[in-house]
C-alpha cells in the first residue's frame, strides 16, 4: 500500500513540478526572476521590484504558480513523509538504530516544510494582490527559509537511507556470490 502511494505521489510531484517550471519560464519571459527569488524577496521594496519586472503576464503566471503550489506541497509533503517513514521502518527491520532513531522527527519535518510552504504561499498571494503591506514579504521569506531547511533535512535523510540500503544490498550480493 505504501509503495503504491509513494509511486503515485512521486508521479504527481514530478508532474506538478513540470507545470510549475513552465510557469516559472513564463515569469522569466515576462522580464523578471522566477518564483524562488520572489519567495526570498525579504522586503516590500524587493517584492515591488519583482512585481514591476514581471508586469501583468508575469504576475498572472506567479499567481497561478502559487495556487498550483498548494497541490504540489500536498504531493511532495505526503511523499517525503511516507518516504522518511519507509526509511525509518526499513532501518528498524535491519537493526540500524542510528538511522531509524531520527526517522519520526524527519517525517514530521517533511510535513512542517509543506505547512510552511502553504503559509508562505498565502503571504505571497497577499503581496500579489497588493495587500500585506511591508510585513507580508519578510514573513513569506521566513516561512520559505524554514520550508527549505525542513525539506532539505527530509530529502537528505531519505536519500541517505536509500544509499545505505543500496550499499547493504550490494554487500549482501557480494557475500552470496
Amino acid at each position: 500500500m505504501r509503495r503504491r502511494a509513494l509511486w503515485l505521489l512521486g508521479i504527481a510531484t514530478l508532474a506538478l513540478l513540470v507545470v510549475l517550471a513552465l510557469l516559472d519560464g513564463r515569469m522569466h519571459d515576462a522580464g523578471g526572476p522566477g518564483i524562488i527569488p520572489f519567495e526570498l524577496a525579504g522586503s516590500a521594496g524587493r517584492a515591488a521590484e519583482i512585481l514591476a519586472d514581471w508586469g501583468h503576464d508575469g504576475r498572472a503566471a506567479a499567481r497561478l504558480s502559487l495556487w498550483l503550489d498548494y497541490l504540489y506541497l500536498i504531493a511532495y509533503g505526503a511523499f517525503l513523509w511516507l518516504a522518511a517513514r519507509a526509511v525509518r521502518d526499513g532501518a528498524l527491520r535491519r537493526g540500524w538504530a542510528r538511522l531509524a532513531r531520527p526517522g519520526g522527527v524527519v517525517a514530521a519535518l517533511a510535513l512542517a516544510g509543506a505547512a510552511c510552504d502553504a503559509l508562505e504561499d498565502a503571504f505571497l498571494l497577499l503581496v500579489l494582490g497588493g495587500h500585506g503591506g511591508s510585513v507580508a514579504p519578510p514573513i513569506a521569506t521566513g516561512f520559505a527559509v524554514v520550508k527549505f531547511a525542513c525539506l532539505a533535512i527530509a530529502l537528505l535523510y531519505v536519500l541517505g537511507g536509500l544509499a545505505a540500503s543500496g550499499v547493504a544490498r550490494l554487500r549482501g550480493a557480494e557475500v552470496r556470490a
